[in-house]
């Protein structure tokens, strides 16, 4: 169910463990990540609402949908990259991130972008 090539989004996540925002004791882990976001389409697109889907180690989990991202829901030309960064408490020391990214073309055509799921792990937790 791949999008035409006129409308293509590149999704790179970068995770981060934040330790002084984590509580271990508490079964607190809270994880920063950073995602870049490009338009390696032809068309131009604006990011509307995400929908993510986060699991921990016990197999939780927790959707979050909401309109655009950190406040925003950028317009990407095509090339243009767009980058931000949030973050995510975990009770458990491992999880994962993935999902995507509903888009609107200027064409007015509809699309997701897909989120490749990604590893939320503290340091030392994956050998």
């Amino acid at each position: 169910m791949s999008a035409p090539d006129k409308y293509r989004i590149e999704i790179i996540p970068t995770p981060q463990f934040i330790p002084d925002q984590s509580d271990p004791d508490d079964n607190r882990y809270v994880f920063a990540y950073t995602i870049a976001i490009r338009n390696v389409g032809s068309v131009a697109a604006q990011l509307v609402s995400r929908h993510w889907i986060i699991t921990d180690a016990n197999n939780q989990v927790q959707e979050v949908r909401g309109l655009g991202v950190v406040g925003k829901q950028p317009l990407l030309q095509p090339g243009e990259r767009f980058e931000y960064t949030s973050g995510t408490p975990l009770t458990t020391p491992i999880g994962t991130m993935k999902g995507s990214y509903q888009m609107v073309a200027e064409d007015g055509t509809h699309f997701d972008a897909e989120i490749p799921e990604f590893v939320l792990a503290i340091p030392r937790a994956l050998h």
